[in-house]
C-alpha cells in the first residue's frame, strides 16, 4: 500500500475542513475535498481518463485505475444498478478507498459530445446532501416576502440578492449595485458601516433594528431587524459578508395591537360614569388607531336603562369625540343625535357584532348627497371602520375611528383587533350604565327617605342639603331631620349609617322612621341614643352571617328650646356640632361622643349650651369634613371657617347649604355629605307665663283665676273656658299624684302650652272611667279640650303638657311682634 497516497488523501481532506464524508482514513478523519471527482469512461465502462480531484477522492493514482473496470472500484453496488446494461444517469454507490475504507459518494454522469465516453462527476453524498440542503434553505429564504438576503463582497458590492426595492417596474436588484444605489444616501452609510466592522472583526451582528428608505420613495421608512456574519475561504480568510435583512412592519404591528390592546385594559373601565368610559374609549384609540375616533351610544344608556332590541342611529347620540381639539365636520357633535345607520349590505354583518370597514367612496355612494357628505364626512378622511358596542347580548351603540391623509387603509387583522376593543369597552359601558340606574336608584330612594329640604319651626328656620357619593361609591345612607316637638321645641339629627348602595338607604330609614317615634316619646337624647344603639345591634343580629359587621352608624341628636334658648345634645361616634353666633364667630361645640350606634355598654353623655337667637346650629355627617388629602380635624377646622363666612342673616339658608357644600365637598366624593343648617329663634319672654303651685289642695282655684288673668291679658278669652278645665285637671293630678315643687308654666304662640311639672317620676295614663268610678276622668278631659297632650321625663321630675291651636286676628300677630307659623305642630 502507497501510504504517501493516503497521506496525500488525509492532506486533502484536512485542508478543506468544511465537510466529510462516511469513510475515515487511518487518522480517523473525515474526507472531503475542494472540487468534484471526474473520470471518463468508454462505452464499456472501463476508466480512460483519471483526474487528479478524482485521486484525491480514492487515493488512487491514474496509472492504476486507467484501463481497468470502473466496477473493480465499487465495494457495494445498490440493488437497483445490479443487472443494468447502461451507465446510470445517477446514483448513489460505495466506493473503495486505496487504504481499504469505503467511500458513501454521489454521482452523475453525461455523454461527451461527438463520441461514445461518459464523463462520471462524483462527491461524497454528505457534501452534495448539504448542498441540496443548503440551497433548499436558500430558496426558501428567498421565497419569503419579509427576508431579503444579500451577499456582498469584500468591497460591500451586491454579489447576489433577492432584494426588490418596489420599483414600478418590479426589477430585483442586479448584480454589482451598492447599497447607495437603491438606499437614501445616510441610509446606505450606516449599513455599510455595520457591514463593514462585521467584515472585519468577524463578529457577527445579530436582529439590528435598522431604518431605512429608498432612494425611490425618501419620504416612506422600512423598519429592518439586520443580522450579518463574515463569508470565509477554506483559508478562513474574509470573502465577504452575507446580510439578512428581516421586515419588521409585521411584528411592529403586532406590538402596537398589544400595546393597545393593553391600554384599552388599564385605560378603559377605571369610570363608573357612562360618558366618562366612553371619552376613555375615544382617547385610547387615537393617534394609535385612527385619526379621528367617536362613540355613540343608544338614548337610553346616559340614563342607565337597556336600550331597544332593535338600535339605529336615530336611537343614538355622540358620547364623545377624540381628539377634542379635531375639526369636526358639522353633523358630528358631542352630544347630538346621530342619523339613522346607512342601508348598506355590510351593516348586515353590524348588526351581528362585525366591525365593517368603508372607503370613502363607499361612504359618499351610501349618502348620496353632497351637502349630507360635506355634514358628515371628515375632510380628508379616506377609510372609516364602525364596530357595535355588543355586551351581555345588547347592542348599546358603535364606535367609529377614521384615517385621513397618508395614514394606510384598515388591514383585516385591524378589524379583528377592533372587534376585541370594542368588546371590552362595551363591556365597560355596560358595567358603567349597569351602575347608573343602581346609583340613581339608591340616591332616588335616599331622597325620598329625606325629609324636606326646608322647615319652619317656631324653634328655628332650618335647611338640609345632600350631596350623594362620586360615580364609584355609591349612596351610603347619611341623612338629617328636623322633628318638630311639643312646648315648640325641635329636634335636629344628623345620621351616617356604615356601608353603600340600596342596604344603606334602607337601614337609614329604619333608624329615622324609629327616632321619630322615640322622639315623639320625649326621650332625652342620651336615652334615645341608647335605645336606637339596641335598636342597631338587633338589626345585626338580623343580618346574614357576613353582612353583621357592615350594620352600624354614628348619630347625633340634639333638642333645642325656644323658651329657655338651650340645646341639649349626645353623640353616638359623630362628629361635633358648629355654632355660628350672630356676631359672625364660630367654633365646634365641644361634646364627648360616644360610642357608634353599634356598639354598647357605654353611656352617652348629654351636653347643654346656650343658643343666642338668630345663632346657626351645624350638624354634618364626616364626608363633609373627611377627605383624602386632610384629617378630620382640618377638615372641621375648614368647615368652621366656611360657616363663619357664609352664614350672614340676610342670607337664606338653602343657597347658604348649597354654597357651603360646593365649597367643601370634593368634585367626585368618596363619601355621601349632609348638612343641615338650623337657624334658632326665641319665644319672647311677654309670651310665657311661669306660677309655682304650692302643695294645697286650694291652689286649684288660685290656678284658674291666674290662667284668667293671663289669657285676658294675652287677649285669649276665646281659650278661657278650656284653659281652665284643662289647668285644674293637670294642677289636681300634681297634687294629688306628684312631688314638690310643682310649676305650671304657660307658652303663647301659634298654640297655648300648658304644662305642668312636678318631681315625681309617675307616668300618668289615659283610661275611660265606668260610670260608678270617682275619678280617672282627668286626662281623658285633657285629650279631648286639648290638641294634643304628652308627658315627658327630665332629671328633675316629669312635665305633663297640652296643646290648644289659637285663631289669632291679624292684631293678635302684629301685637306678638312675629308671624304666626301657618301650619300646626307635629
Amino acid at each position: 500500500m502507497d501510504m504517501d497516497n493516503v497521506k496525500n488523501a488525509d492532506s486533502a481532506g484536512a485542508s478543506d475542513g468544511s465537510t466529510g464524508v462516511s469513510g475515515s482514513g487511518p487518522s480517523g478523519r473525515l474526507y472531503a475535498f475542494d472540487g468534484l471527482a471526474a473520470a471518463v469512461l468508454d462505452d464499456r465502462g472501463a476508466v480512460l481518463r483519471w483526474t487528479q480531484t478524482a485521486q484525491d477522492l480514492t487515493g488512487f493514482r491514474a496509472e492504476e485505475v486507467c484501463g481497468r473496470p470502473v466496477q473493480e472500484l465499487v465495494a457495494d453496488l445498490p440493488y437497483d444498478l445490479r443487472g443494468a446494461t447502461e451507465m446510470p444517469a445517477s446514483g448513489r454507490v460505495w466506493l473503495w478507498h486505496r487504504c481499504g475504507d469505503t467511500i458513501d459518494v454521489t454521482f452523475r454522469t453525461t455523454m461527451v459530445g461527438g463520441s461514445a465516453e461518459i464523463l462520471v462527476l462524483a462527491a461524497p453524498t454528505p457534501h452534495v446532501t448539504d448542498h441540496e440542503h443548503g440551497a433548499a434553505l436558500l430558496r426558501a429564504l428567498a421565497a419569503q416576502n419579509g427576508i431579503t438576503i444579500a451577499v456582498h463582497d469584500t468591497d460591500l458590492t451586491t454579489v447576489q440578492t433577492n432584494a426588490t426595492p418596489g420599483n414600478a417596474d418590479g426589477r430585483p436588484v442586479p448584480p454589482g449595485a451598492r447599497l447607495s444605489d437603491v438606499l437614501c444616501a445616510q441610509d446606505a452609510e450606516n449599513l455599510e458601516a455595520v457591514l463593514r466592522q462585521v467584515l472585519e472583526t468577524g463578529a457577527p451582528v445579530v436582529r439590528r433594528n435598522q431604518q431605512v428608505s429608498w432612494r425611490h420613495d425618501p419620504a416612506r421608512q422600512y423598519a429592518l431587524s439586520l443580522s450579518a456574519f463574515r463569508l470565509e475561504d477554506a483559508r478562513g480568510r474574509a470573502t465577504g459578508v452575507a446580510a439578512l435583512y428581516i421586515d419588521e412592519a409585521d411584528q411592529m404591528r403586532a406590538r402596537r395591537h398589544l400595546d393597545l390592546a393593553r391600554e384599552v385594559a388599564e385605560r378603559v373601565g377605571g369610570s363608573l360614569d357612562v360618558v366618562h368610559t366612553a371619552q376613555d374609549l375615544a382617547d385610547v384609540l387615537v393617534p394609535a388607531f385612527g385619526d379621528l375616533a367617536a362613540v355613540d351610544l343608544a338614548h337610553s344608556v346616559f340614563a342607565g336603562h337597556e336600550p331597544s332590541k332593535e338600535l339605529g342611529g336615530g336611537d343614538m347620540n355622540n358620547a364623545a369625540l377624540a381628539p377634542a381639539t379635531a375639526v369636526w365636520p358639522a353633523g358630528i357633535e358631542r352630544g347630538q343625535c346621530v342619523p339613522p345607520l346607512f342601508a348598506h349590505p355590510l351593516l348586515h354583518s353590524f348588526r351581528h357584532g362585525e366591525p365593517v370597514v368603508f372607503g370613502v367612496d363607499d361612504v359618499i355612494a351610501m349618502l348620496s348627497d353632497p351637502q349630507l357628505v360635506e355634514y358628515l364626512v371628515p375632510k380628508d378622511a379616506h377609510s372609516v371602520m364602525v364596530a357595535p358596542l355588543h355586551s351581555r347580548g345588547l347592542t348599546l351603540g358603535a364606535i367609529s375611528a377614521w384615517r385621513c391623509g397618508r395614514s394606510a387603509p384598515f388591514t383585516e387583522d385591524e378589524a379583528d383587533l377592533m372587534k376585541q376593543i370594542a368588546s371590552r369597552g362595551a363591556l365597560a359601558i355596560d358595567n358603567a350604565r349597569r351602575y347608573t340606574r343602581e346609583h340613581r336608584a339608591a340616591v332616588a330612594l335616599q331622597q325620598l327617605l329625606l325629609p324636606p329640604a326646608t322647615t319652619d319651626t317656631p324653634g328655628a328656620e332650618t335647611a338640609g342639603v345632600y350631596l350623594p357619593a362620586g360615580w364609584g361609591a355609591g349612596s351610603s345612607g347619611d341623612w338629617y331631620d328636623a322633628i318638630a316637638l311639643p312646648s315648640l321645641r325641635l329636634a335636629l339629627v344628623a345620621g351616617d349609617v356604615v356601608g353603600h348602595g340600596m342596604p344603606a338607604s334602607a337601614t337609614m330609614g329604619r333608624l329615622r322612621a324609629a327616632i321619630q317615634t322615640l322622639a315623639d316619646l320625649e326621650l332625652e337624647p342620651d336615652e334615645l341614643l341608647t335605645r336606637i344603639a339596641d335598636l342597631v345591634q338587633r338589626l345585626a343580629a338580623e343580618a346574614p352571617s357576613g353582612d353583621r359587621d357592615i350594620v352600624g352608624g354614628t348619630c347625633l341628636y340634639a333638642v333645642y328650646d325656644p323658651v329657655t334658648r338651650r340645646c341639649t345634645m349626645a353623640s353616638a361616634g359623630h362628629p361635633p356640632p358648629v355654632l355660628v353666633r350672630p356676631d359672625g364667630t364660630a367654633e365646634a361645640v365641644g361634646i364627648s361622643p360616644g360610642p357608634p350606634l353599634a356598639l354598647s355598654g357605654m353611656p352617652y353623655e348629654t351636653t347643654v349650651i346656650d343658643v343666642e337667637p338668630g345663632s346657626v346650629l351645624a350638624l354634618y355627617t364626616d364626608g363633609l369634613v373627611e377627605r383624602g388629602d386632610r384629617d378630620t380635624g382640618q377638615g372641621l377646622r375648614r368647615l368652621t371657617e366656611a360657616l363663619a363666612a357664609y352664614c350672614r342673616p340676610g342670607r337664606a339658608l338653602d343657597e347658604t347649604g348649597r354654597a357651603l357644600l360646593a365649597d367643601l365637598a370634593d368634585q367626585a366624593p368618596r363619601d355621601d355629605a349632609a348638612l343641615l343648617l338650623a337657624r334658632t329663634r326665641a319665644v319672647r319672654t311677654a309670651d310665657t307665663a311661669h306660677w309655682e303651685i304650692p302643695a294645697d289642695p286650694a291652689a286649684v282655684s288660685k290656678a284658674r283665676e291666674w290662667i284668667t288673668h293671663q289669657l285676658t291679658m294675652w287677649g285669649l278669652d276665646d281659650l278661657l273656658f278650656t284653659t281652665e278645665l284643662i289647668v285644674s285637671e293637670l294642677v289636681t293630678n300634681a297634687i294629688r299624684y306628684g312631688r314638690p315643687p310643682m310649676d305650671l308654666r304657660l307658652i303663647r304662640h301659634n298654640v297655648l302650652v300648658c304644662e305642668v311639672t312636678d318631681s315625681s317620676s309617675t307616668q300618668p295614663r289615659l283610661r275611660r272611667a265606668r260610670t260608678t268610678d270617682e275619678g280617672g276622668r282627668g286626662l281623658f278631659l285633657v285629650a279631648q279640650l286639648g290638641g294634643r297632650w304628652g308627658c315627658r321625663h327630665g332629671q328633675n321630675g316629669k312635665t305633663i303638657w297640652s296643646e290648644q291651636a289659637i285663631q289669632d286676628p291679624p292684631e293678635a300677630t302684629a301685637h306678638r311682634g312675629g308671624s304666626r307659623q301657618s301650619h300646626p305642630l307635629l
